[in-house]
């Protein structure tokens, strides 16, 4: 990607790449702004178990689950050998990772607080070859590749390297592997199909009309699936879609007092337990109020 600074007088000025000479910058980049960058919590800075040491330990407060974050500028690594390394040392030491949390960040979290099947592993890296993403271009990989440069003027770029619409299951690869099919055992990575299984074409319908609104409102609104929910992002949830038998529950990320419903359309579920994130909720059965309901997302955005 080429950058340019316009001048008021609409003359562009090339922004030459200023290339990072080490790994432990690009990682003092992202612990000093992870909730920024990724909306996580930094759990621990060079986190050493069992003779192997993780760069950035973190956890995902909507998730629930903890997220390994490894830097790389050698491009002839192994992601997916190295990252399955990473989820097989989490699962078989789990109680270590509680033990770092509650000591580093001090609430009292056990084990059965944490959704172990949502853990995954984050590569960061200047860039990476066309055989590591396609290693990792599977649907149900819990591994993820993010790219980062630095240019003059303080600019940075930071890219997750999404994983193709045409994505196929990783299942059929680790079965011929006993410890790869253990930990893709345990840990789930969740698609839309997951969601919209055994639902009427009605109801698939209906959702397919508000994904592709909600994706027309911005440029880079990304689909994520969740366990219980398929969330919409512009860097945050902007408004979360929980699946239903005779219908959607749309929920929209903003809190009780930030949205401006004149129709008065929103449940307000402040305290309520919920499935999504944000103070407001609604069930949508047609696509009658599609338009408001629109304009009530892009408040969020």
């Amino acid at each position: 990607m080429q950058l340019f600074l316009n001048s008021t007088s609409q003359v562009l000025t090339s922004i030459k790449e200023k290339p990072f000479k080490l790994e432990k910058e690009i990682q003092e980049v992202f612990e000093s702004n992870l909730e920024t960058i990724m909306d996580l919590q930094l759990v621990k800075s060079e986190f050493s178990i069992k003779n192997k040491r993780i760069d950035t330990l973190a956890y995902d407060p909507v998730s629930k689950a903890f997220i390994i974050i490894e830097y790389k500028r050698n491009k002839n690594i192994s992601v997916v050998d190295q990252g399955f390394t990473y989820l097989s040392l989490m699962l078989e030491n789990k109680a270590d990772f509680i033990i770092e949390y509650n000591e580093t960040l001090k609430p009292n979290l056990k084990r059965t607080d944490v959704d172990w099947s949502q853990t995954r592993v984050v590569f960061v890296s200047t860039s990476f070859t066309e055989n590591q993403k396609t290693a990792t271009n599977f649907k149900d990989i819990a591994i993820e590749l993010w790219e980062v440069k630095r240019y003059e003027n303080n600019l940075l770029s930071i890219n997750q390297i999404r994983k193709g619409k045409a994505a196929e299951s990783i299942k059929p690869i680790t079965q011929q592997n006993e410890k790869l099919k253990a930990v893709n055992k345990e840990i789930k990575v969740y698609t839309e199909e997951d969601h919209l299984a055994k639902h009427s074409d009605d109801i698939i319908e209906l959702y397919e009309t508000f994904k592709e609104a909600i994706l027309n409102l911005a440029d880079d609104i990304e689909v994520e699936p969740k366990k219980q929910y398929i969330a919409f992002k512009k860097k945050k949830n902007i408004t979360d879609i929980v699946v239903l038998k005779k219908g959607l529950k749309l929920y929209i990320n903003l809190s009780k007092g930030e949205l401006d419903d004149p129709k008065n359309i929103m449940r307000d579920i402040t305290g309520k337990g919920k499935w999504g994130n944000g103070d407001y909720d609604t069930i949508i059965t047609d696509t009658d109020k599609l338009e408001y309901i629109l304009s009530l997302i892009k408040q969020a955005i």
